[in-house]
């Protein structure tokens, strides 16, 4: 067999028609139509969704280092946007000057999603259990959730 005869399938290489180029552009067209705006709209639910986790993540640390520990781990909320963990070692609820403390903003993350608390401020002693009952109510433009912390220590999203 020779170069010059080819399979047909190679000799007739010329691309895409200008007909078949339009088609495909139209399609990606339509469908990119419909799919940013819901993918925009979906967006506060999802960034109010990912602030709960993270407030529920960190309540659950506090409750885990307490028991490691054996200590008392207390957070208070400065802000409308801001959650602050310490190591309460003297056991009076304030964050003195040699006690470990953390400020977690979840406005770095989640810039829409605020934060309200009733309740006790969280507190969990060493045997993993809470000192009252508390609920965290997380809320932006697509609603709200809250992160509820029980007098044994469960913590969970409602």
């Amino acid at each position: 067999m020779s170069l010059c005869r080819a399979p047909s399938a190679f000799r007739n290489n010329r691309g895409f028609s200008l007909a078949e180029l339009i088609t495909a552009v139209g399609v990606f067209t339509i469908l990119a139509m419909i799919g940013v705006p819901r993918y925009w709209a979906a967006q506060p639910g999802l960034r109010l969704n990912g602030g709960a986790r993270q407030v529920l993540g960190k309540l659950m640390w506090m409750r885990s280092q307490a028991v490691e520990e054996n200590t008392t781990y207390v957070a208070t909320f400065p802000t409308n946007h801001s959650l602050k963990i310490f190591n309460d070692t003297n056991a009076n609820g304030i964050a003195d000057l040699l006690e470990w403390t953390e400020t977690m903003d979840i406005w770095i993350n989640y810039p829409d999603v605020q934060l309200t608390w009733s309740g006790n401020n969280p507190a969990f002693n060493g045997r993993g259990t809470a000192d009252g009952n508390t609920i965290v109510t997380l809320s932006n433009t697509s609603g709200s959730k809250t992160v509820t912390v029980n007098r044994t220590g469960n913590v969970r999203i409602n």
